[in-house]
C-alpha cells in the first residue's frame, strides 16, 4: 500500500488518530502490525531525538517508509518535534509527507516567523506541517508543566503561520512514566470550537484510558505516544531475559518486545476509534 499522508488519515478517521514513536526498526514492525489487527491507519513518528540516536535520519526513515509500504493498512511517516529546519528539508526530501515543527522555545514573534516559513517550504512540496504554540509540559526543561494554550492566541498563530495541525497544551507531560494526567476537557472543547485545524495532543503516555476516549471525544484529533510503548517494549525484554537467562540471541528477547508493542498499540488505537 502507497505511503499516505497525515491529512488524508485525519480527514478520513472519524475518531482520533494514533502516532506512535518509533525508535528503531522493531518499533515500526510493531506499530503497524497492531494497527493491522486494529484494521485502523496510524502514523510513525520519527523524533529528532530519534535521529540523533542513529545518527542520521535517512537509515531510520528509509526502513519506516519501507514497512508502511508493505502495511495493509494506511501509514504515515512523520518527522516529531523537529527543531532543526535542515533536518525538515532532510526530511521533505526523504519522502516524509508530514513534519512538526517545534520552534515553541524561540519568543512568539521568532515562533510566528520561523515556523512561517517551514510551513510555506513544506507546502510547495506537499507536506503537512504540525506545530506548537503553547507550551506542553516534560520537554527537557523548556515548558511549563501547568502551562495552558490560550484559544484566542492560539487561532491568531495558525492564521499567521498557515500550519496544517496545531499541538496544545491542555495538562499533559511528555515523558511521564505513570498514567495520571489530568487534561482540562473544557479547554480542549474551546481549543476545537476556535481553531480551524486538527488539534494534537502531546504527551499523551501518560493520560489514563478514560481521558484519552474523552480528549477525543472533545475534539482531540492526533495522539501522540511514545514513552507508554517504551515502557512496554522494555518490560518484556525485561521479562524475557528474567526467564531465559542463558539467551544470547537478540532476536529471542527483542522479538518479545516487538510482540508487546504490537499487542499495546492494537489495544490504544481501540481506546483512540472506540
Amino acid at each position: 500500500m502507497p505511503v499516505v499522508g497525515i491529512g488524508d488519515i485525519v480527514r478520513d478517521a472519524p475518531a482520533g488518530v494514533g502516532a506512535f514513536n518509533v525508535i528503531q526498526l522493531e518499533h515500526a514492525e510493531a506499530i503497524v502490525s497492531g494497527a493491522e489487527a486494529a484494521g485502523v491507519p496510524v502514523v510513525l513518528q520519527i523524533s529528532e531525538n530519534c535521529v540523533r540516536f542513529h545518527g542520521a535520519l535517512a537509515p531510520i526513515a528509509a526502513a519506516s517508509l519501507a514497512v508502511a509500504r508493505a502495511s495493509a493498512v494506511p501509514v504515515a511517516v512523520h518527522l516529531d518535534h523537529a527543531t532543526d529546519r535542515a533536518l525538515v528539508e532532510e526530511a521533505v526530501e526523504l519522502g516524509l509527507g508530514s513534519v512538526m515543527f517545534d520552534a515553541s522555545a524561540l519568543p512568539d514573534e521568532e515562533n510566528v516567523a520561523l515556523t512561517a516559513e517551514v510551513a510555506a517550504l513544506c507546502h510547495r512540496r506537499g507536506v503537512w506541517v504540525e506545530a506548537e504554540l503553547g507550551e506542553v509540559g516534560g520537554k527537557d526543561g523548556v515548558h511549563a508543566p501547568g502551562a495552558r494554550t490560550k484559544p484566542h492566541e492560539a487561532v491568531d498563530y495558525v492564521a499567521r503561520t498557515g500550519v496544517d495541525a496545531l499541538a496544545v497544551a491542555v495538562g499533559s507531560s511528555h515523558a511521564m512514566t505513570t498514567r495520571d494526567a489530568v487534561l482540562d476537557l473544557e479547554l480542549i472543547a474551546a481549543l476545537r470550537a476556535a481553531v480551524p485545524v486538527p488539534l494534537v495532543l502531546h504527551g499523551s503516555s501518560g493520560v489514563p484510558d478514560e481521558t484519552l476516549r474523552a480528549a477525543v471525544r472533545h475534539g482531540m484529533k492526533k495522539i501522540n505516544i511514545a514513552t507508554h510503548l517504551n515502557k512496554t517494549f522494555t518490560r518484556a525484554i525485561r521479562d524475557h531475559l528474567a526467564a531465559d537467562e542463558k539467551v544470547v540471541d537478540s532476536r529471542k528477547y527483542v522479538a518479545a518486545g516487538r510482540a508487546a508493542v504490537a499487542t499495546e498499540v492494537t489495544r490504544l488505537l481501540g481506546v483512540l476509534t472506540g
